[in-house]
């Protein structure tokens, strides 16, 4: 606007300050109209309200960990919350936060609640969800609010029964550090700052091991070529927590990397210390609910006696056990409504409870009897089964006393895997295990919702013992998903869990590298009073349901026989010493190995599928272009095929997987395939085709795919013949071979190689499936041995030699350069020519490498067949260099046309010899007139290479004779 007024009138530009709009306190024109300017343009009124600065006291403590430097920060986000402190590590940060609920509780257990939440903003990302905002929990928010639920419940006091939750968020992320260990830091911190009655604070670490060497707070990048990751918590002298995930790790090793991961956890607690001495609230007093020694008492005396005579039967069964003791339970209210004493009453199940749980730790202790009559090492009864239901990829039944689990394994494509939307780690993850525990397995009516907690917990922990045996990716690229359906429940049912998919994925197919059992061990201690330390204890193999209810720790531990793959430990009190914890490893060790060796005689190697009902899959290899074709625009072609045959097809770089319910769908979708696609035309390979085109010097025939060969009239019937059209006719179907491909990769097929050979009893072509791998290169018959003096030595050696006739090859003319040259010169043999295709004939600087020919009107004169091959014979012997002395073991590769071998008289026969070539491969040798004869088996003999017969056997020459 101002340069607007100055072109208007020149003159302004000349006024002095204090004469222009602003030095007034107008505004600029606008729109015609003037204003007054704002008080930031102003000097502002001293009198006027002025918006002061907020200061946001923040508290903050920094500490190192192994190489990391850690943040502690309170104070500046979240100030309404009762705790809140903000952890990072270089550039991750977490946001924990915890409440209480206000008022007195009226429950009888702590309601804690753990809420982890990784939104996508925290590493610049926006949810690729219809609506673009996170939905429900992921599995993997539930299992690191597990993470974090599982240290800090038990340092809540006993009685404190107001509703908790704690709320942990990813701020940001940097991808390096898992955030989980993070926020279980963050939670204690913001406990301690809180007025909530906890006897914290704890340490949380994670450890890691490259090539031996153990590693404090491991990237996600190291954690990848770790061969452990181990979550470890504690409070400053005890253990509270352990999660571990291995690669068959030893007991010894394991020991090793919890002492160094305790002293590295306590580093976290005195920073904690620190903030909350400087930003810490009073703690509150909290009413407890606690149990009155006179209700104890009263209840003790009427309910001991009763439950320890019950405990002591061991022909109790899971609930006949507990009918007893819900029966006990009523005759004691019975008399508690006769004296009236409401208070009694209504304590009286968890009184009920505690009595129990004193004469049962008790009689562990002091007698070493456990609730069934086991001895405290024992494993419970075992039952095995594995393949119970045939019709699926893979099933097992495992029964470990009255716990029950019925595992089924599906195979899927690659294509099928899980899409991950986490922060760190994988994108997607092709082995999932699902573990399902419904109502009926203890006798209960309830409602199957959405994902639960305990159920995804033990489904994981089951996926981590497995997967450290499952073959590599690129060994088996397939998808793999275990069912877990739990049929009974007593005790354990994680650890049963890992017997029954173990046998499960070895009943599929699947090449396990060894079997993986688990088993759970207890603990039951006596504690000191006074001083709060545990005076005597015993560990428990196998533990009971009720043993767990009842214990002090569920220390579940799966692995092979040669090391741990996952550990789960949960405890009830503040902490248990470290000492105990490894001395437990010992026991599980054992109880796993009898686990182990009931699974093995079940089944111990991957079975095969050979039944056709078996669901099927199949990988193949094509160029992309292909892959594209068989898509289709949109991927219309494909999602075609699969609704019509029912099959699921799966499409990555070069690879075609396809998943099949069974043979006959399978062999549906290949056929589909093969129409669309083609198939790789090999020689000697046999395929279906339709005869396109007929000329006269032969027919085009189109296969599956567009592909198209050349059938010549000479390869159509042993018998000569005059028209095309008299054999074969258009859209006709044909099974073919391929005899032959040239450089420009047209394809040479023939028909009479199908056929029965004249005079011949059983000389039949075997087609292979389709389904078959690339055949063994055919060995073509040399002119010679089509003589009729030779026709019946062959017949006879071929027995001995073991090659059945019914697989013989139509006759094929090898011919040196020199008989090329030769052959050309002779004028009937150009004559003949002008009807077929010129020989191609093998190349005199190279003689590894022959090409092979067929022509019927050559191979119609027997003599001059013969005398080409004695010829032939001759040039091999006149050159030196063309013989090659083989002196290591001869193969099917290395003999050829010259070869130099020595040889053992195997058989003799009426002409010749049958001669043991070495490596399994024999030969033949015919009787010379006037020749030698006088041999004997086991002679030795130097002999060469001089052709093959029809059969594809070896005619071999003494060396002397040449």
């Amino acid at each position: 606007m101002a340069s607007m007024a100055n072109r208007a009138n020149p003159l302004l530009n000349n006024l002095p300050h204090f004469l222009t709009w602003r030095a007034l306190g107008f505004r600029t024109i606008c729109s015609g109209r003037m204003g007054f300017s704002s008080q930031s343009q102003r000097q502002l009124d001293p009198e006027s309200p002025v918006a002061g600065t907020k200061v946001l006291e923040t508290f903050k403590e920094e500490f190192e960990i192994g190489d990391r430097l850690i943040t502690l920060e309170s104070g500046k986000i979240a100030r309404f919350a009762n705790g809140a402190v903000v952890l990072g590590m270089e550039e991750t940060k977490v946001l924990s936060t915890v409440a209480a609920a206000k008022g007195d509780a009226v429950r009888d257990f702590l309601p804690l609640t753990v809420d982890y939440q990784e939104k996508q903003f925290a590493q610049g990302v926006i949810p690729n969800t219809f609506m673009r905002r996170e939905g429900a929990p992921k599995e993997r928010e539930l299992l690191c609010g597990r993470i974090i639920d599982r240290p800090i419940r038990p340092l809540f006091p006993a009685g404190f029964y107001h509703e908790v939750q704690v709320t942990a968020s990813v701020l940001s992320s940097d991808g390096k550090q898992d955030p989980d260990v993070l926020a279980a830091n963050a939670t204690s911190a913001a406990l301690m700052l809180s007025d909530i009655p906890w006897a914290g604070p704890i340490g949380v670490i994670r450890i890691g091991r490259i090539s031996g060497q153990f590693i404090v707070n491991p990237t996600m990048d190291e954690l990848s070529l770790s061969d452990l990751n181990l979550v470890y918590a504690c409070t400053r002298d005890k253990t509270l927590m352990i999660d571990v995930q291995a690669r068959e790790i030893s007991e010894k090793d394991l020991e090793a990397g919890l002492r160094l991961a305790h002293p590295e956890a306590v580093k976290y607690i005195e920073p904690q210390i620190k903030l909350a001495a400087k930003a810490g609230k009073h703690k509150k007093e909290y009413k407890l609910s606690m149990m009155p020694d006179r209700t104890l008492e009263k209840v003790g005396k009427l309910a001991e006696a009763p439950i320890e005579a019950v405990f002591t039967d061991p022909t109790y069964g899971k609930f006949e056990r507990g009918e007893a003791l819900e029966n006990i339970t009523q005759d004691v209210k019975k008399v508690l409504e006769e004296e009236c004493d409401e208070e009694s009453l209504r304590l009286l199940p968890k009184a009920v409870d505690t009595v129990r749980k004193k004469v049962v730790r008790r009689r562990i202790i002091a007698e070493g009897f456990r609730l069934d009559g086991r001895r405290l090492d024992e494993v419970r009864p075992l039952y095995c089964e594995a393949g119970n239901l045939p019709m699926l990829h893979g099933s097992s039944l495992f029964n470990r006393g009255d716990t029950q689990v019925l595992c089924t394994v599906t195979l899927g494509a690659p294509g099928d895997a899980q899409r991950l939307e986490s922060i760190v780690g994988p994108p997607t993850k092709r082995f999932m295990l699902h573990y399902s525990f419904p109502p009926f397995c203890i006798n209960e009516v309830g409602k199957r919702g959405g994902l639960n907690r305990r159920e995804v917990g033990h489904g994981t922990l089951a996926e981590k013992a497995l997967l450290a045996v499952l073959p590599p990716e690129d060994d088996f690229p397939y998808t793999v998903r275990i069912n877990s359906e739990v049929m009974a429940s007593d005790g354990s049912t994680s650890m049963a869990t890992v017997c029954g998919g173990s046998m499960a994925l070895m009943d599929a197919g699947i090449p396990l590298r060894e079997h993986v059992a688990g088993v759970s061990v207890g603990l039951v201690s006596e504690v000191d009073q006074s001083t709060g330390s545990i005076k005597d204890y015993r560990i428990l193999t196998d533990i009971l349901g009720l043993e767990d209810h009842l214990g002090d720790m569920d220390f579940k531990i799966a692995g092979t026989q040669r090391g741990i793959t996952a550990i789960q430990l949960d405890i009830k009190p503040a902490g248990i010493p470290l000492d105990i914890i490894c001395e437990s490893l010992e026991p599980a060790r054992k109880g796993r190995i009898q686990i182990l060796d009931h699974m093995e005689r079940e089944i111990s190697v991957p079975r095969t599928q050979d039944d056709r009902n078996s669901p099927r899959l199949a990988t193949l290899k094509y160029s992309n272009d292909a892959l594209r074709r068989l898509l289709g625009p949109l991927g219309a072609l494909k999602r075609k095929i699969e609704d019509e045959t029912g099959a699921r097809i799966s499409v990555s770089d070069g690879t075609l997987t396809i998943v099949a319910k069974n043979q006959s769908v399978m062999e549906k979708v290949l056929e589909k395939v093969d129409f669309i696609l083609g198939r790789e035309i090999e020689i000697g390979g046999i395929y279906k085709g339709r005869v396109s085109s007929i000329k006269e010097y032969g027919a085009f025939v189109e296969f599956n795919g567009g592909q198209q060969g050349l059938l010549h009239i000479s390869e159509l019937s042993h018998e000569p013949v005059s028209r095309v059209s008299d054999v074969v006719s258009i859209g006709q179907q044909l099974s073919l071979i391929c005899i032959g491909q040239d450089v420009r990769g047209n394809i040479k097929l023939s028909l009479k190689a199908t056929l029965p050979r004249p005079r011949s009893e059983t000389n039949n072509v075997v087609e292979e499936s389709v389904s078959s791998t690339k055949e063994a290169p055919s060995i073509w018959a040399s002119a010679g041995d089509l003589s009729s003096n030779g026709q019946q030595n062959q017949s006879s050696i071929s027995e001995a030699v073991g090659i059945n006739a019914s697989t013989s090859s139509p006759p094929i003319l090898i011919r040196s350069a020199a008989e090329c040259d030769e052959e050309e010169k002779s004028a009937a043999l150009v004559q003949s020519s002008k009807a077929t295709s010129r020989p191609v004939c093998a190349s005199e600087t190279d003689h590894k490498r022959i090409t092979f020919h067929q022509d019927s009107s050559v191979l119609a004169k027997p003599g001059l067949l013969q005398s080409i091959n004695d010829k032939m014979s001759k040039s091999f012997s006149q050159k030196e260099g063309d013989k090659t002395e083989v002196r290591s073991p001869v193969t099917a590769k290395t003999l050829k046309i010259g070869t130099k071998v020595t040889a053992k008289v195997y058989q003799i026969r009426t002409g010749g010899l049958v001669l043991d070539l070495g490596g399994g491969i024999r030969g033949m040798y015919r009787f010379e007139t006037n020749g030698k004869n006088d041999f004997e088996v086991d002679d030795e003999l130097r002999v060469v290479c001089v052709s093959f017969s029809s059969k594809g056997i070896p005619v071999m020459s003494l060396e002397d004779d040449e």
